[in-house]
């Protein structure tokens, strides 16, 4: 078995390793809702839609103005 006659540069070595180790962007689509970018086949992170129905409805944060109004 051959063997190398020279070592190789840190900087060879390295670009061989990062080629491999590329980050690759995930698949993303719009949704028919709202227009957000979500992932696909999921609920829409945005406004809670899938495959144009509702499934997963929006929490509402209460003010503060909102909680006084309520007591009394």
């Amino acid at each position: 078995m051959p063997n190398p006659k020279r070592k190789h540069t840190p900087h060879r070595r390295d670009c061989r390793r990062s080629a491999n180790s590329k980050i690759e962007a995930e698949n993303s689509s719009k949704c028919s809702n709202c227009g957000a970018p979500k992932m696909p086949h999921k609920v829409c992170p945005e406004c809670g839609f899938y495959n144009g129905k509702l499934v997963v409805p929006k929490k509402v944060k209460k003010t503060t103005t909102q909680n006084n109004e309520e007591t009394k």
